[in-house]
């Protein structure tokens, strides 16, 4: 059983329901919240992570990307304790579970009987929306246009695991949208989307023999740690522009963590990658607050 829950990657799942914490913390402050919304929008959110996660290894896996990798345990593919066929088979399971924990959450969302036309015009958003999100998780390195290999990796966490799951959260409990929650969805975007920079930057050498285009790849190992320090940096600015000063709690650890990843290359930077995650589910925790 260790080789599937290995490629479920567990470690990068909290960071993937901190745009559903934000948006609905924001939602807290203005109406009664509806902790089963919160609940099937965790649910849908975690396994659309883990529906990326294994799409990436089967993706990487057709294209020989991890084949050599060297200085970090192979995932279950690489090490052939998982077939493809197998990994096919996990792949069609989360699809299935985040199809049905997705329409779930939207139809307790947002059917109203006394407004039925605004209702199945929501539900029928929501579920187009949410189509995207299954397609935008498995196309990142599979299929023969993945947006992954051609630098645009970090726009597709930005756009469905920053700005959809935050706004998303958010429109799911009130039906109303603001400026003040859509730049906080671009806020905790940011780190997120640093937390797969980081990984890029680590596996930098290894993108580049095999054709991977990240962007990363394209600023190069230093351009890449200084893009790293902006968003970090833009993203406390976006929360204390709005009024939002708990995220600043967390200034030193990422203070630290940037002078860690200029002072370390390749494989070392893998252990930052759980201080990036664990604290950017710490900010989505109280920037609400």
């Amino acid at each position: 059983m260790s080789p599937y829950i290995q490629s479920l990657r567990l470690r990068t799942l909290p960071l993937s329901m901190s745009g559903i914490i934000l948006g609905t913390g924001l939602a807290a402050n203005s109406c009664d919240c509806s902790w089963l919304v919160f609940s099937l929008a965790i649910c849908t959110t975690l396994c659309l992570q883990i529906l990326s996660n294994l799409s990436n290894e089967l993706g990487d896996a057709m294209k020989g990307t991890d084949s050599d990798q060297t200085g970090r345990d192979a995932y279950g593919l690489q090490a052939g304790t998982i077939t493809m066929g197998e990994m096919k088979k996990m792949i069609g399971l989360f699809i299935g579970l985040s199809v049905l924990f997705g329409t779930a959450l939207v139809l307790i969302a947002f059917w109203d009987t006394n407004d039925i036309q605004t209702a199945i015009i929501n539900i029928a958003l929501f579920l187009f929306l949410g189509a995207l999100a299954i397609i935008g998780a498995m196309t990142y390195t599979l299929g023969k246009h993945s947006y992954g290999y051609k630098g645009l990796g970090d726009l597709g966490v930005f756009l469905f695991f920053g700005l959809l799951s935050t706004m998303g959260a958010f429109y799911l409990q009130t039906q109303t949208m603001s400026w003040e929650v859509c730049l906080a969805a671009v806020a905790i975007a940011l780190p997120i989307v640093g937390v797969l920079n980081l990984n890029n930057i680590r596996d930098i050498d290894n993108d580049r023999k095999h054709g991977k285009r990240t962007f990363a790849s394209l600023l190069g190992v230093r351009g890449g740690k200084i893009y790293h320090t902006g968003l970090l940096i833009t993203c406390l600015l976006l929360f204390t522009a709005l009024g939002h000063f708990w995220p600043l709690v967390i200034s030193p650890v990422w203070g630290w963590h940037i002078v860690y990843i200029f002072r370390h290359e390749g494989h070392e930077l893998d252990k930052q990658m759980p201080v990036l995650m664990f604290t950017t589910i710490l900010v989505a925790s109280v920037a609400w607050l």
